[in-house]
């Protein structure tokens, strides 16, 4: 075996090695991600728990299965109407009705006419 031959296969081991240390560090910071985004999942569903009554939590589940992304903004406003003590708790099912209501834009109503 030559010098040469020596050299490059220490140079492939060093590079072999950074590659697998980056791909750990990289998967280490996913879970580590994953983890955090569980654990404030669970403590807001926690909180959900405490401001809704059950009906009112299957609607908001209901919609979530819809429209997740507009549940995930109305689950943080109704948190934070309810945390800053602008909505009764705990929040009922005829009361989640009215502030989806006042979420849906007016609907206007189109009359065709014949002439």
């Amino acid at each position: 075996m030559s010098a040469i031959d020596e050299i490059s296969d220490k140079e492939l081991e060093e590079i072999r090695q950074r590659k697998l240390a980056e791909l750990q560090k990289k998967i280490a910071m996913a879970e580590e991600q994953e983890r955090l985004r569980r654990e404030y999942e669970a403590r807001k569903q926690a909180v959900l728990r405490a401001i809704l009554t059950p009906e009112a939590r299957m609607r908001l589940s209901n919609i979530k299965m819809v429209r997740p992304d507009f549940a995930e903004q109305l689950e943080a406003q109704l948190i934070q109407l309810a945390q800053s003590g602008r909505i009764p708790v705990p929040i009922t099912d005829e009361q989640l009705k009215k502030i989806l209501e006042s979420l849906q834009p007016p609907r206007r109503e189109i009359k065709i006419r014949r002439v």
